[in-house]
């Protein structure tokens, strides 16, 4: 899934997006709650009329972002207040608000609010976040369903927390599956740990889980964490890497990442990546593309970006076929053999 954090993949165009082969995009609640605004978006008849934006939406429950970017947070039984980091109002976000507010989105995938925990907290301190995710996932669950009755077709996807910690993993995902709701997603992975953490943590949470949900980690983007999600039976995933990495001029190609704006990309008038059939790949050059960074031109975002969705959707597409094939283990094999054959160019 792109990230289109304020009702937007940055730098992209809806149609643009749609044209890539993309059907589901993530928006942030915790962004689009605070500016424009739940009215605006209501008025709009929600936020696929507002974005014009024809296909699926997930929006995240902002829990992420009150933890990260909120300059001041309370975590409390009933919810979490925050201030906001715009403009520093004074905001109160519980289980069941965050719901409603995905519900005038009328998002297609909601998540519920959680705790967010980072790499490296006590034992202690995971077993009292996960109690409260637990008890705010029951909440949430109870005001999903009602919503259901009301004509509400979003589904919600419950989140698996635990942190580092295996045996609240194991405690997390049986409370998690008691609820039965439509997906389940994987927290708390990709929050700062090193990658043989996240790989044991993802193969050992996974295996937990029904194959017969649809299965989301949040925060992943790159390929080489995208194919081992895909190998342990993940289906969903997102990140905002293809698109910030695109605004600072850092693009992918079969050959690991490259940067534009190095000086030898100056007289370097190859494609970005020479087996790459995007438009911008048969367009321009990477010395045009160092130019547009240079000289701060939009163009350079546009372009870059455009390039890195339409690589990592061929890579999933490709992905997608392997199986199908019964290959998938020699494709991944292949892929990153090459892709991280020789340092970033």
């Amino acid at each position: 899934m792109p990230v289109g954090t304020n009702a937007t993949v940055k730098a992209l165009r809806a149609a643009d997006v749609e044209a890539l082969g993309y059907r589901l995009i993530l928006s942030n609640t915790y962004h689009v709650y605070l500016r424009p605004g739940i009215e605006v978006i209501a008025a709009a008849g929600g936020l696929h009329e507002f974005m014009g934006w024809n296909h699926n939406i997930l929006t995240d429950s902002g829990g992420y972002q009150v933890f990260s970017l909120a300059p001041f947070r309370k975590i409390t039984e009933e919810g979490v207040q925050f201030r906001s980091h715009i403009d520093g109002s004074l905001h109160d976000l519980s289980p069941e608000k965050v719901v409603h507010i995905q519900t005038v989105f009328h998002s297609d995938i909601l998540m519920p609010l959680d705790v967010c925990t980072p790499w490296g907290i006590s034992y202690q301190e995971s077993v009292e976040a996960l109690k409260t995710t637990t008890q705010w996932l029951d909440r949430s669950v109870k005001t999903w369903k009602k919503t259901q009755q009301d004509g509400s077709k979003g589904m919600l996807f419950a989140i698996v927390q635990g942190n580092f910690f295996r045996d609240l993993r194991v405690e997390s995902v049986e409370n998690t599956l008691k609820y039965d709701t439509p997906g389940v997603a994987l927290g708390g992975l990709s929050v700062g740990e090193p990658q043989e953490v996240f790989l044991e943590y993802l193969a050992y949470t996974t295996a937990l889980l029904p194959v017969q949900k649809p299965r989301y980690v949040m925060g992943i983007g790159s390929p080489d964490y995208i194919l081992a999600a895909i190998e342990n039976g993940i289906d969903m995933f997102d990140c905002i890497l293809p698109t910030r990495t695109g605004r600072t001029g850092r693009v992918f190609t079969r050959d690991g990442h490259l940067s534009l704006k190095k000086e030898e990309r100056r007289f370097d008038f190859k494609p970005i990546d020479s087996e790459c059939s995007c438009s911008v790949c048969r367009s321009h050059t990477r010395a045009y593309l160092r130019h547009l960074f240079k000289t701060q031109e939009i163009l350079c975002s546009i372009l870059a970006t455009y390039h890195n969705l339409y690589f990592l959707e061929e890579l999933v597409r490709n992905a997608r076929q392997a199986i199908k094939e019964h290959r998938f283990s020699s494709f991944k094999a292949v892929f990153l053999k090459r892709y991280f054959s020789q340092k970033e160019e």
